[in-house]
Order: C-alpha cells, then sequence, then structure tokens
C-alpha cells in the first residue's frame, strides 16, 4: 500500500503566478489560531501567570514561533508538492498509516466529550438555570455537526474569523482591565527560569502548549480549502500563518497578563483544566462585577466552541483524504480539497458523526480510565510524528528543490521535534501504567 519511491520535482515545467501577500487573502491562518488556542491553553497560561508572574513570557513567545515553524512547514509541503500532508506520510511507509488510524479514532472518541464538554461550561454560568452541563454539551455538539455538515469552507471561516474576533475583544479587553505592569513584562521577555522544582519541564509545557495539535497539520488542508494549490501563494501563505501565531500570541500574552496580575498578586490559586475559567469568571465578578464576568464568559465559549467547529470540519478533511488514499484513489493532490468534493463526501462525515454522537456517552457516564491513558499517549506522540516527518518530507526529493527546507526552517523543526519528545516521555512516564494493567 505505502508508496516508498520518490517523485524528484526539481524542475516544474511552468511556475503559476506569484500572488502579491495581501491582508485580503488571510483566513486559514485565523481559522487555524482559533482552533488551535483553546480552553485548556488559556488555563495553563493563566496558571503559569499566577504561579511565576511574568517571568515565562519569552517561553510563551517562543512557543508561538515554534508553531509558526510547524505549520508553515506543513503548507509549504502542500503547496510545493501539489499533494496533501497524508499523501505525503504514506510515501514513507505503512507505519505512518497505522499511526494514524489508530490516533484520529481513539482521540477524537475522547476530544469530542471534551469539547463539548468546555463549550458547555460557559453557557451553564450564563445560563444555570436552563439545563443541564450534559445537555448543553450534547447541544454544543449538534450544533458543531449541523453547521460543519451543511456549509463549505467559505462559510466556515466567515463564522471563525467572527468568533475570533470576540476572543481578541475579550482577551485584550482583560488584559487592559487588570492594568499590567509593563516593566514587569518587558523583563519576562528575559530567557529566565523560576526557582521552582521542576521548572524546565514546567517551562517546556508552557512551549509545547501554545497553541495546536493536529490542527497544526490540519493547516495545509485549509490552505487548500480556500483555494491555495501551487506555490503562487507560498507568499500569501508565509503570511497568512504569520497572522495566525501573532493572534495566537496575543490572546496567550494577553492570559499570562492577567494571571499575572490578578491571581498571581494576590496569590490566588486556580484549578487546572476548563473550571478554572469558571473560577477566574467568579473571581473577575468579584474584583469588576458581573457585566464583565458575563463578558468573560462570553469570550471563554467563543474559544472553545471555536476549537470544536475548528477540528469538526479540518480533521474531519483529514479523515476524507485518510480515506481517499488507502481506496487506492492515487495521489491525493490539493486540488480536490480545494473543490470541495471532500467536505460532501461520506467519509467526512461519517467522521463528523464519530467526533459528536459516540463521545456524548462520555458526558453521562464519564471518561474510561484506560482509553483516557491512551488518548493522553497519542495525543503527545503526535508532535513529535508531525515535526519528524516534515523534517524528513521537506529534505527528500518528494520536494521541489527550491521549496525544500533551509538551515533555518530545519533548526526550528529539529528544536519542535526535540520540545515535543521530551513532553511525550514525561507524559508516557507520568502515566499511572500500574492501574492500567
Amino acid at each position: 500500500m505505502a508508496d516508498t519511491t520518490e517523485s524528484t520535482t526539481d524542475q516544474a515545467p511552468q511556475q503559476p503566478p506569484v500572488r502579491k501577500a495581501s491582508w485580503k487573502h488571510i483566513g486559514p491562518g485565523i481559522v487555524v489560531a482559533a482552533t488551535g488556542v483553546g480552553a485548556g491553553d488559556l488555563v495553563a497560561t493563566l496558571i503559569a501567570g499566577s504561579n511565576f508572574g511574568y517571568t515565562l513570557l519569552w517561553a510563551a513567545v517562543i512557543g508561538c514561533l515554534v508553531k509558526i515553524s510547524l505549520a508553515e512547514a506543513a503548507g509549504r509541503w502542500h503547496l510545493s508538492t501539489g499533494r496533501t500532508l497524508f499523501d505525503g506520510w504514506v510515501s514513507l511507509g505503512r507505519w505512518t498509516t497505522w499511526f494514524f488510524a489508530v490516533y484520529v479514532v481513539v482521540w477524537g472518541f475522547v476530544y469530542g466529550a471534551a469539547a463539548m464538554s468546555s463549550s458547555a461550561l460557559p453557557l451553564q454560568a450564563l445560563f444555570p438555570d436552563v439545563m443541564d452541563l450534559k445537555w448543553w454539551g450534547i447541544a454544543c455538539g449538534l450544533v458543531g455537526l449541523v453547521f460543519v455538515w451543511f456549509n463549505k469552507y467559505a462559510v466556515f471561516e466567515k463564522v471563525m474569523t467572527v468568533l475570533v474576533g470576540v476572543m481578541f475583544v475579550v482577551t485584550v479587553y482583560l488584559a487592559i482591565r487588570v492594568t499590567p505592569n509593563i516593566p514587569d513584562a518587558l523583563a519576562g521577555l528575559l530567557p529566565v527560569l523560576p526557582d521552582e522544582k521542576d521548572s524546565i519541564l514546567n517551562t517546556l509545557g508552557l512551549i509545547g502548549g501554545v497553541g495546536g495539535t493536529i490542527t497544526l497539520a490540519a493547516y495545509g488542508y485549509w490552505v487548500n480549502a480556500k483555494g491555495w494549490t501551487d506555490t503562487g501563494w507560498m507568499k500569501v501563505m508565509r503570511l497568512d500563518n504569520r497572522v495566525a501565531y501573532a493572534t495566537t500570541g496575543i490572546f496567550v500574552i494577553a492570559m499570562l497578563f492577567v494571571g499575572a496580575e490578578l491571581l498571581h498578586s494576590a496569590n490566588v490559586a486556580i484549578a487546572s483544566g476548563d473550571k478554572g475559567l469558571i473560577q477566574l469568571g467568579d473571581i473577575l465578578e468579584e474584583e469588576y462585577g458581573s457585566a464583565t464576568a458575563k463578558f468573560f464568559l462570553i469570550g471563554f465559549f467563543a474559544t472553545s466552541f471555536t476549537s470544536l467547529i475548528g477540528v469538526w470540519h479540518g480533521v474531519s478533511l483529514m479523515f476524507a483524504d485518510f480515506v481517499a488514499r488507502l481506496s487506492g484513489a492515487g495521489q491525493a493532490k490539493g486540488e480536490e480539497v480545494a473543490s470541495g468534493t471532500r467536505e460532501r463526501s461520506w467519509p467526512f462525515r461519517a467522521y463528523l458523526l464519530w467526533l459528536t454522537f459516540p463521545p456524548m456517552i462520555l458526558l453521562f457516564q464519564g471518561q474510561p480510565f484506560r482509553l483516557v491513558i491512551i488518548y493522553g499517549v497519542l495525543g503527545a506522540a503526535f508532535l513529535p510524528f508531525l515535526a519528524g516527518t516534515l523534517i524528513w518530507l521537506l529534505n527528500s526529493a518528494r520536494t521541489p528543490r527550491e521549496w525544500r527546507n533551509g538551515p533555518l526552517s530545519n533548526v526550528m523543526l529539529v528544536v519542535a521535534g526535540l520540545l515535543f519528545l521530551i513532553l511525550c516521555v514525561k507524559q508516557i512516564w507520568d502515566q499511572p501504567w500500574g492501574e492500567f494493567f
């Protein structure tokens, strides 16, 4: 099944016209920023701010730079080869198919429940007497399913842009409201480690958690869905990608400001996970009144729901590509994604259903212990897998010579791969394996 031959395409027969990088083309970057920054990322940054003040601001910035390199590499593969990322993975051997197959099934099942629950929390806080949390979660999952099922990429992108606007306004407002200490914040750009136990691992965790898991791989698919399918769009894609992670950086830095000023200075601790944001809402209400708290909860919902519909769309596109390649359709081309046929295909809609209905069981019964451990291990392994395979693909004859990795790209991808490998080993080590067997 695996196509292990390398197609050398050093000389393209005809160069496509180069599109000028323009703000009017920005789109996939907004989508990947909105999807990649979920409630968990905001809580992790809040906790970093509450524990260490501004000390780890530099780590949040580096996290954005690392993710820029990964997303740029994925987009560059799609545009320079005209092939999809999964098609590239298949060329590396059968093992990539097995890894992706197990990952996408287990990850989707557990993530579906987590995304619905995360979107439900702020709604229940805003409307406490309407219905129970699990029913809010089911409602969010169904709305996401219907929205993605009946709309093409263009509408999806517009809605994501509106929700990102809400996220932006809320996070920036909160950052200004808490009156950040600018000199301390600038000092936080110096690479200093906190004087705490496990400070190195905590710092690496913050860098690795700034926005994105499988959504980084989905970026190339959104680039194609936008209609960008050749190297003429390369400059546009790179501008779009930088905008994505500049936006991500603003979200993360704003929340670190809130953690540093509102929580660290008052020595207030919040819980990890999505419920930490509910606690933050209560603290904001005490400090600034109910209007600010409700405004924050609206932003919390926008953050969670963009991650939900972003995964519903982007990972379903990847799954549809995966099934098409397995069915013997030959090389998977970016033009097929751009045509919109993938969004109307049965594999796309089947994975949408998988993300929505089976995870509802977990909303009622809780997450099965062993499955959560497998989910954690697979999730931790995906980003080292992505970084490693991109290094392999973009330094080989599978990529036209002009668009292969330069020294800077290779350094950034190696740094990303090592970072995520360390975090993967830590995640595997920390799992309660004694209780698993």
